[in-house]
């Protein structure tokens, strides 16, 4: 009887332990299960993790872009979404405490009577005089109105035979009707300096003469087509003038040409300025104008990379270096491009001050001193980029210093 209760009792642990390893392998399955599902997730994890910075990245540059306008860039203020940032917003001044408006001590630029005096006695401008009050022979107080007088005016030309009574018609009145010389010279000037179209140089010339001038786009075409052909010489002798200038500007100005978009290019020092029709900004456009493959001084644009093809040195002007410090200071968050904007502001500041009183050039101390802030703020400024956050912001800042 013990016999068989042993029995029994070792049977019974048998079928425990045959059902336990029942459930280890079970629960073994069930680790391996869990454990392979870590795995994934993990891997999972890790690509999501990866997902998410890149996306992060694009947000930042996309970021960038959408918050670049005219007050951080070189883009032109009808580029500025509707709702953002006014253009130019940023100026790079600083508050000074002074009034608005004219300041003591500044000359003024208003007209005397001593000028008017001179005016009139030179007989360039007609002289009108108009009363208030009782007309007599006591005294009068003078007061000058300075007043512009356009109407239209018909000149008619009578050319008589001569002996033989033959009629010799000068070339520029071979039409029965033309335009005058300063119908012409307007059109042209406004087309040149004021940069506008065929159509609103008509309409502009047409309500200034009461409607009585029926311009029309083609004649204005025509004027500057005629102006072209005679100017070709000056604007020659001009480009020979500016190429042995040691510094020469540029910038390039977005027309529309029968739709598309084109650009006129000017090259300018204190007194000449030369325009060229460009049809791109691109280097090959670059190319075709000639006084590009001759210069051979500095260039001032607005880091127009295209142009670092031509001259020998280049700069660029303090306004457009301000708002690209001032973008970096948006994005990057860094104190450095800050710095930068004020060490420049002070500069031009100090440059201002003493061609005021007739300096040519700044004390070589101050040029120094100067030198010794400005690199100092770029190695400040390449130890803050280590640690800006954003991959685009990271790129640009190295970039920018």
């Amino acid at each position: 009887m013990f016999g068989n209760y042993e029995k029994g009792l070792y049977n019974q642990f048998a079928e425990v332990m045959a059902r336990l390893e029942s459930v280890e392998k079970l629960y073994k399955k069930n680790v391996k299960t869990l454990n392979d599902r870590i795995d994934e997730l993990t891997e999972e994890n890790k690509a999501l993790r990866k997902e998410n910075k890149l996306l992060k990245d694009e947000n930042a540059r996309l970021k960038s872009i959408i918050n670049n306008d005219s007050s951080n860039t070189s883009l032109p203020p009808s580029t500025d979404q509707k709702g953002g940032k006014s253009a130019n917003a940023f100026n790079g001044r600083s508050k000074t405490g002074r009034k608005a408006g004219g300041q003591k001590g500044h000359p003024g630029t208003m007209l005397t009577k001593s000028d008017i005096i001179k005016k009139i006695g030179s007989g360039k401008c007609k002289h009108k005089i108009q009363t208030i009050g009782i007309v007599s022979d006591s005294n009068y107080i003078t007061k000058y109105v300075v007043d512009l007088s356009v109407e239209p005016i018909i000149t008619e030309i009578r050319i008589y035979a001569d002996e033989k009574g033959n009629f010799s018609i000068p070339t520029q009145y071979r039409s029965d009707v033309t335009y005058g010389e300063n119908v012409k010279a307007l059109a042209v000037s406004l087309y040149s300096e004021g940069v506008m179209s065929n159509d609103r140089i008509a309409s502009f010339l047409n309500s200034a003469g009461g409607g009585e001038l029926c311009l029309s786009e083609g004649s204005v075409y025509s004027f500057c087509r005629k102006f072209e052909e005679i100017s070709k010489n000056s604007i020659e002798h001009l480009n020979e003038t500016l190429s042995i200038k040691n510094i020469v500007a540029t910038d390039a100005t977005t027309v529309t040409v029968n739709g598309k978009q084109n650009y006129i290019r000017n090259f300018s020092n204190i007194d000449t300025v030369v325009y060229n029709a460009m049809k791109s900004k691109s280097i090959k456009s670059l190319k075709d104008i000639d006084f590009l493959n001759k210069y051979a001084g500095t260039l001032i644009h607005d880091h127009e990379t295209a142009l670092y093809h031509f001259g020998t040195d280049h700069a660029e002007c303090n306004v457009h270096i301000i708002r690209y410090l001032r973008k970096n200071s948006e994005e990057a968050q860094n104190k450095w491009s800050e710095d930068m904007i004020k060490l420049l502001s002070n500069m031009n500041k100090d440059r201002k001050e003493l061609i005021s009183k007739g300096s040519s050039s700044m004390p070589a101390e101050c040029i120094k001193e100067y030198e010794e802030k400005y690199f100092s703020i770029l190695k400040q400024g390449d130890k803050e980029n280590k640690g800006t956050t954003h991959k685009y912001a990271k790129m640009e800042e190295a970039a920018l210093i």
